[in-house]
């Protein structure tokens, strides 16, 4: 094999590993919302517009995990189990799941970019956290923790 041929070889099996070791750690990590409104702090989440959330399906609770799925996707069906598994173990979590095919306008608005796609709605509408990828039952439970109220 000729030493330019070799080099594209090598970048192109580099570039993959990296990609796929990048994909690794961010598939599942429910993280802080990214949706942010131009006018507050990046500390703040965006209340979400009720038409949207009606047309969603989502009703108020104190805190709902909106699901976006696919027909043909396979991670949803685990996202759906470990959110349902959840919402039984919380009595004030409440777990809505929304084929995203059937919803274009409302994926894009929100920028749901890949399925799954899982949302944390506070009691107010407001987008607080965003995972995509297959969240651990115990990494969702920690971050729906400060969400709840206590007892």
């Amino acid at each position: 094999m000729d030493p330019v041929g070799l080099a594209a070889v090598v970048v192109v099996l580099v570039a993959g590993m990296t990609f796929g070791w990048w994909r690794r750690r961010r598939d599942g990590r429910v993280a802080d919302s990214a949706v942010k409104s131009k006018d507050q702090d990046m500390t703040d989440a965006v209340r979400l517009e009720p038409a949207l959330l009606e047309r969603l399906g989502v009703e108020p609770a104190a805190v709902t995990l909106l699901q976006f799925s696919t027909a043909f996707c396979a991670p949803c069906r685990a996202v759906r189990r470990v959110s349902s598994e959840v919402a039984t173990l919380l009595p004030a979590v409440r777990h809505v799941e929304v084929d995203a095919e059937s919803h274009l306008d409302e994926v894009r608005e929100l920028g749901i970019w890949r399925t799954p796609t899982l949302l944390i709605i506070d009691a107010e509408g407001r987008e607080v956290r965003r995972a995509t990828g297959v969240p651990t039952k115990p990494h969702l439970i920690a971050a729906l923790a400060e969400l709840l109220p206590t007892p």
